[in-house]
């Protein structure tokens, strides 16, 4: 039976309807991921030719250098030996391009604050404020750290003081757990780790105070749904009564840190006790069906993946190691066991490049397509690398960042063989011809290729992915800025300009900061000692730093 879902009816386990408000997306069967295998996408009304006679910044005369370069990159194999005077070339000309980004940041919150400050979002070509999220100033929160980050204080103590005046959950009804924990929590909890600033901390409490309602399962498990003026909880009626894994699974840094800085230590423990009821039901090849049933935390399917409503659940089994200082062996043990399942049932190579893919499982049977969701892969294998208890040289750890370097580079084509020089949502691989952008052809401002080049570049010296994001940013300028802002568009094969009008919060905080950090050899971040990244790119300490 087919469905429709339009507005934010749709949730895809990372993004609660990831399309444009006047966007229509048809599916087949089950919600599989926006377009899904299977679906189709179709724009109406989207407002075409924005980016035609608008200042394009760093994107002024790029024209996309198309894929099959850099082919020795293919099979994640090569070591390039980096010299200090390679580092230190690329660290200079880094320094010049991370003030592009800095300007495409301030171009962005420029005409955020102008049509849209304390609104959730701004729509980038008709020019106005909504809020799909409820009105809690999402894109003001979810901006925070980025600001931080880029040195731009002055607009960052704006922001802080919207937060105190302002930002208030007493009129928010119904949300998505999952998303308002990694951009709103997430983005006050990073705040409050960069600047001490006691605003932050308060609002944090406060917001996750409400959030804690939805652990009021049977089992423990969280609902994806709750109330935060009331007090319910419940899951949405399209996943027949289930959770998804990657919603359970992707709270934990969160309410994690929460409970360090506030001496709440419920908040940990109902955070960790997901962990470990799922870690009892761990299966032979240490993968997860998406459903789970939060009345006893059986699964409700067999699809497995590491794209929507699955991929972050894995990203936390590591982060949360990390986070604790490496002593809670569980969290390591269930990663381990994921990529032995990745590397024996999911990896596939296309022909006949030979890139490097993670499928997904359906059923038993494999489903040759990768959502642009599954690229973050690229830099947790490399920081589960590097990071390996067996150590860096271990075969395990070498096969992982092999895989690492692989599959980023996949993902990198996924945007140099478009027109555009821009990833589809998904790719299909078929045999004989790589891989096919296919029906889910629409880009709406995705970081998570991104993510995987910065994580990389810091972990390996390799100067080779700063060249591959500043390929990237380049082409997100020409084809998705518009005169106040950045547009998601609804065909990266077309260079005709079309455009449509919405920026997801996410692109502020996690595909700018991404991309500028890529760029900053200066900077404090320091993935491997220091700091962890939730899924929504806020850093904090671990927790072992934080007083």
């Amino acid at each position: 039976m087919e469905s429709v879902y339009t507005n934010r009816q749709y949730s895809n386990g990372r993004e609660e309807l990831s399309l444009p408000f006047d966007e229509t997306i048809t599916l087949g069967k089950e919600p599989s991921g926006v377009g899904g295998s299977g679906g189709s996408y179709t724009a109406r009304g989207g407002q075409g030719g924005a980016s035609l006679g608008v200042d394009l910044g760093a994107g002024e005369g790029f024209k996309p250098l198309g894929g099959g370069r850099f082919n020795e990159y293919i099979d994640g194999a090569t070591t390039t030996p980096i010299t200090k005077e390679v580092r230190a070339e690329s660290d200079e000309k880094a320094r010049g391009r991370r003030e592009k980004v800095r300007d495409g940041m301030r171009h962005a919150w420029s005409g955020y604050k102008t049509y849209a400050f304390g609104m959730d979002e701004v729509k980038p070509l008709s020019k106005q404020g909504h809020n799909p999220w409820g009105g809690m100033g999402t894109t003001l929160v979810d901006s925070l750290d980025t600001l931080w980050l880029m040195g731009m204080k002055e607009e960052f103590w704006e922001g802080r003081d919207w937060v105190r005046d302002h930002l208030s959950h007493d009129h928010v009804g119904q949300v998505s757990v999952f998303e308002t924990t990694i951009r709103s929590l997430g983005g006050l909890l990073a705040a409050f780790d960069w600047s001490g600033d006691q605003v932050f901390k308060e609002k944090a409490l406060d917001l996750g105070e409400r959030l804690a309602h939805a652990f009021e399962s049977p089992s423990g498990i969280p609902y994806g749904q709750t109330v935060l003026n009331g007090h319910r909880s419940m899951n949405a009626g399209w996943t027949g009564g289930s959770s998804l894994l990657a919603e359970i699974g992707t709270i934990q840094v969160e309410f994690r840190y929460l409970a360090k800085i506030t001496g709440r230590e419920e908040f940990k423990t109902k955070a960790d006790n997901v962990f470990k009821i799922m870690n009892k039901k761990r299966t032979s090849d240490g993968l997860y069906p998406i459903y789970i049933n939060p009345t006893n935390g059986n699964f409700n399917n067999n699809k497995i993946t590491f794209g929507a409503m699955g991929d972050s659940f894995y990203e936390y089994m590591l982060k949360c190691w990390l986070q604790g200082g490496k002593k809670e062996d569980y969290y390591r043990e269930m990663y381990d066991a994921a990529m032995e399942g990745v590397h024996s049932k999911l990896v596939q190579k296309s022909t006949p490049s030979g890139l490097s893919y993670i499928a997904d499982l359906n059923g038993g049977n494999l489903d040759h397509k990768m959502d642009h969701l599954v690229c973050f892969m690229g830099g947790s294998l490399a920081l589960g690398a590097y990071t390996d208890p067996l150590g860096l040289d271990s075969p395990r750890a070498q096969r992982d960042l092999q895989l690492a370097k692989a599959v980023t580079y996949t993902c990198y084509q996924m945007y140099a063989r478009q027109a555009t020089g821009i990833a589809p949502e998904f790719v299909n691989f078929r045999s004989g011809s790589d891989m096919v952008a296919g029906h889910a052809r629409f880009y709406i401002l995705r970081p998570e290729t991104v993510e995987s080049l910065f994580i990389l570049n810091q972990l390996t010296g390799d100067p080779v992915y700063r060249e591959w994001g500043w390929e990237i940013f380049q082409a997100i300028e020409k084809y998705c800025r518009t005169d106040v802002a950045y547009a998601s568009i609804p065909d990266v094969t077309s260079t005709r300009g079309r455009q449509d009008d919405r920026m997801e919060s996410f692109f502020l905080a996690e595909t700018m900061k991404y991309l500028y950090l890529l760029q900053d050899p200066d900077t404090e971040v320091d993935v491997l000692r220091k700091h962890v990244f939730n899924t929504e790119a806020h850093p904090t300490r671990m927790l072992s730093l934080v007083d």
